[in-house]
């Protein structure tokens, strides 16, 4: 990666240990900058799973509308 920066994020030990490896710490750090600054919106991993998981909600027969409608009420149970 270019331009990159060590920084330091607690995280449970399972992670820690999974993290060992040099390689997957490379793919992990790259897959946090694209979420948190994607290049793309192509390359936006998060919109791509919304897209996906919308897009299975619809093949299911479900509506752009209520599909919002049970994210909105997820989050308002999230929120009590």
């Amino acid at each position: 990666m270019v331009d990159t920066v060590l920084i330091q994020i607690p995280v449970t030990r399972a992670a820690a240990a999974a993290l060992s490896e040099e390689s997957r710490r490379e793919r992990i750090g790259k897959l946090v900058s694209n979420l948190l600054r994607p290049e793309t919106p192509e390359s936006d991993p998060l919109a791509a799973l919304i897209s996906t998981i919308k897009a299975e909600a619809r093949a299911d027969g479900l509506t752009d509308d209520e599909i919002d409608a049970e994210l909105a009420a997820y989050n308002a149970e999230r929120r009590l």
